[in-house]
């Protein structure tokens, strides 16, 4: 055999046994970093982040088909959440009871294509899902309302308050809790990796590895995850077929909210985990300095997921919003 052949085929055959070692050492890391996160303490019971908020459930019945399960509980001034996508209303059952507990009525609602809520002849798209929650606060009659929007749901609230006529009458204040006003892969690792998974239809399948599945959900929090909101996360992002929700991050990634913030007249608290990497902290700045008289709270430590890593902060934040602060403040996990 030619000797330069052979020299050629050695080498070939260590490259690829180098790339061997290389994913082996690769796949050892991430194995022992999900059992350490695996063993991290859970602060809430796996049972209490599964459980129903408890209030009462009704629909809203939408033009097209679309039967939006919404559940309200409690008197006093209302407080509409809207959560974030793949999620459910569930998303909100540490923060609800605090709430309520500060003398609160809660509405929560699931949206289109989410938890209990089905997908009419119009789909999914900013437009129809900002006028879906414009539905909920008319059925609900909220008015001088605090409309808190996680994440997607904080896109779809300034959707709606720039977009639907009659929204920021019914408002009182607006707290974007993670969020972003579009444009959601400049800046963002994260998302420019996980958009291909998602589009790919495989998550239900790679997160079913134990390793994959705890490192995804973990991505979602902050350093020091809890076990059980990882649990709980999972099985609330693969309770359904996401595949119709895929326009959605289209929009997240081609529309772009940012332009027309300095014409939001509501008043406007926003919450950001330092170490969110979905809506990381530019996203949050940068809407900060766009929406007039609007303030900002940074929770150290913190992820993506604040309604269960930091509820507390965004019960603070529904209580001040609106009140005279510094532009600015900090706040530890």
């Amino acid at each position: 055999m030619n000797r330069r052949l052979v020299l050629l085929g050695g080498a070939g055959a260590a490259g690829v046994a180098a790339v061997g070692v290389a994913a082996l050492g690769v796949a050892a890391v991430a194995q022992a970093r999900a059992a350490r996160i695996r063993g991290l303490p859970d602060p809430i019971p796996l049972q209490d982040l599964l459980r129903e908020p408890p209030g009462q459930d009704m629909i809203v019945e939408r033009a097209d088909g679309t039967r939006l399960r919404v559940w309200v509980a409690g008197e006093g001034p209302t407080v509409v959440l809207a959560h974030g996508i793949a999620l459910t209303l569930r998303e909100w059952n540490l923060l609800s009871p605090l709430l309520l507990a500060d003398g609160y009525r809660v509405v929560a609602f699931d949206a289109r294509g989410h938890g209990q809520s089905t997908i009419g002849t119009d789909g999914v798209s900013a437009p129809v899902m900002a006028a879906d929650l414009a539905a909920v606060l008319e059925a609900t009659h909220a008015a001088e309302a605090i409309l808190v929007g996680h994440s997607m749901g904080g896109f779809l609230a300034l959707e709606a308050v720039l977009e639907v006529p009659g929204v920021p009458d019914r408002l009182a204040g607006l707290v974007l809790v993670a969020s972003f006003a579009g444009d959601i892969l400049d800046g963002a690792p994260q998302n420019r990796a996980e958009a291909p998974i998602l589009r790919s239809h495989l998550l239900p399948r790679l997160t079913a590895n134990p390793t994959i599945g705890t490192l995804f959900a973990a991505s979602f929090f902050g350093p020091r995850p809890s076990p059980a909101m990882l649990t709980a996360f999972l099985r609330m992002v693969l309770a359904r077929d996401n595949a119709p929700l895929l326009p959605l991050l289209d929009a997240f990634t081609t529309d772009d909210l940012f332009a027309r913030l300095p014409t939001v007249q509501v008043p406007t608290v926003i919450v950001c985990g330092l170490a969110d990497r979905t809506a990381p902290p530019r996203d949050s700045r940068r809407m900060a300095a766009a929406i007039p008289a609007s303030r900002t709270i940074w929770v150290e430590g913190a992820g993506h997921m604040l309604p269960w890593e930091t509820p507390h902060v965004i019960r603070d934040a529904v209580a001040t919003v609106g009140h005279p602060e510094p532009a600015s403040a900090a706040h530890p996990l």
